[in-house]
């Protein structure tokens, strides 16, 4: 029996090894991409940073501005542009993303455009309304499906199939640190000039100040759906780095301990040899 037990030990610890190098590996493997995921982060912020200086200053400087962006309450409901994992295998990354969205969307008529395999699970298997399913993968999306993502809702908020745009996605805080948030996108909240207060009209836009805004407002939209994926891309490689480190650690622990058993099954069985021998001598 104690051999028996000794071997069952000893096929354990190879398991366990055999899953910490899997561990380690994917490990290595997140930290690598997790240096390029932050650089895109770094380069996708400017670009938002102009774009949203040029909306304010139009609407600053137009006392009439009209835009069918700029429409509140056009229709009850609400289109979460949600932006989640490809895989597993990252800690809490997914689950905490869907609760928020769950906090987030109580009581509320919904639809949903989901990026990323996991986000499409979820809502098939929750029967959401979904706008579109052709976004399955978050870590291959480039700036032009960001375009294509953006001129969507675009036009379905101008026809009116929903009155608001929200996007949920997990906010790259730290290597350590991935916080899940809710980011609106239209109606725009755009700061207009007081009545009665001065204009500022300091630049001339062709052919009107309206025509530019509302051919740039789709322009913003995909700079804040490509920033928000790329923060989700870099915090999801996050949260798998920091698992698979913890996973890593406690294969560690578990060797430890059934070497500990291992060590002892070995002694127990010698001293049985030798309490056997002795006593066949003595017989």
């Amino acid at each position: 029996m104690a051999g028996a037990s000794m071997k069952d030990i000893k096929l354990r610890i190879k398991s366990v090894e055999s899953t910490k190098q899997i561990t380690k590996a994917m490990e290595l493997v997140a930290s690598s991409k997790l240096r390029r995921a932050r650089e895109r982060v770094e380069q996708s912020r400017p670009y938002f940073t102009v774009l949203h200086e040029a909306l304010s200053e139009i609407s600053a400087s137009n006392l009439e501005l009209s835009s069918p962006y700029l429409r509140q309450g056009a229709s009850p409901r609400i289109c979460y542009v949600v932006i989640a994992g490809d895989r597993g295998l990252a800690g809490g990354y997914n689950a905490n993303l869907f609760r928020e969205l769950e906090e987030q969307s109580q009581g509320q008529d919904i639809c949903v455009l989901p990026i990323g395999k996991k986000a499409v699970e979820y809502v098939q298997r929750r029967g959401i309304p979904v706008l579109s399913e052709d976004y399955t993968l978050a870590g291959g999306m480039q700036m032009s499906d960001c375009f294509r993502v953006a001129q969507l809702l675009a036009k379905r908020f101008r026809e009116r199939s929903f009155g608001q745009v929200r996007m949920v996605y997990t906010n790259f805080v730290s290597m350590l640190t991935q916080q899940p948030g809710v980011l609106d996108l239209l109606p725009l909240n755009a700061k207009r000039p007081e009545k009665g207060g001065k204009a500022r009209n300091l630049t001339l836009y062709e052919p009107d100040c309206e025509s530019v805004y509302n051919a740039i407002v789709p322009e913003y939209l995909a700079g804040l759906v490509y920033g928000a994926l790329c923060e989700s891309v870099a915090s999801e490689l996050g949260a798998r780095r920091t698992a698979m480190d913890a996973a890593s650690k406690n294969a560690e622990e578990m060797i430890e301990n059934l070497s500990l058993h291992y060590n002892r099954a070995r002694q127990a069985a010698i001293t049985q040899e030798i309490t056997e021998i002795v006593a066949g001598a003595e017989a």
